[in-house]
């Protein structure tokens, strides 16, 4: 309880930028979870459903059961059901359609990732204003009383540090979740990528025995 009691004078005496960065910091936690929800719950790749797409010569049949134990929103769902209704036009149509939705796709899993990479900038420099707001109390205090009055030079240092401490803590959580679904989108879409070009292979499979079987 003492500890939190300290968190939070120290809080109070950085100032009035402490304010708008506790709102980053608010924004950015959000953020992350929010995408640490959604790759969790519409963005993970089930075991199942790559080992069958991974199979030689598997069933359409196969594979769309598996889809349909899927939500509706889950991205490898969405790419895979375009591939499938695609399936029976050139294979080069369905490249394109499937290249579509990977687009739409990387465009999703992208949303808000450019807020934290602005808070990642602005955290620091707004920890920087209330720094030098803080010192300037500091020498007006110098200035202005002729003595030095320990007490509000020592507030207005601690100001001053307090901000940019606070600043730079939140800069560097969001920069690590920045980093990290920055590098989490990248791998979905690799992988959606590769295993779309399995089922591209499959499509022309089929099609290569069709028209043996037509032959």
């Amino acid at each position: 309880m003492q500890e939190l009691n300290a968190t939070w004078t120290a809080l109070k005496l950085g100032g009035f930028t402490v304010l708008p960065l506790s709102l980053l910091a608010v924004i950015a936690l959000a953020i992350m979870l929010e995408k640490a929800f959604i790759y969790w719950k519409f963005a993970r790749l089930s075991h199942d459903l790559l080992n069958l797409v991974e199979t030689y010569g598997f069933a359409w049949a196969d594979l769309e059961k598996i889809l349909s134990g899927l939500d509706d929103r889950h991205y490898y769902k969405r790419f895979f059901e375009v591939v499938i209704s695609n399936r029976h036009h050139p294979s080069w149509w369905t490249e394109s359609r499937a290249a579509d939705e990977a687009q739409l796709i990387e465009t999703s899993l992208g949303r808000r990732l450019w807020v934290l990479e602005t808070i990642v900038t602005a955290a620091p420099l707004l920890g920087l204003v209330g720094t030098v707001i803080g010192m300037m109390r500091a020498f007006q205090v110098i200035g202005g009383e002729g003595v030095v009055n320990p007490t509000a030079v020592t507030g207005g240092v601690a100001e001053a540090l307090i901000a940019t401490v606070v600043g730079l803590l939140i800069a560097l959580i969001a920069l690590f979740g920045f980093n990290y679904f920055s590098r989490l989108q990248s791998q979905t879409m690799d992988e959606m990528e590769r295993l779309g070009t399995r089922l591209i292979d499959h499509i022309r499979l089929d099609q290569e025995e069709s028209g043996h079987e037509a032959a």
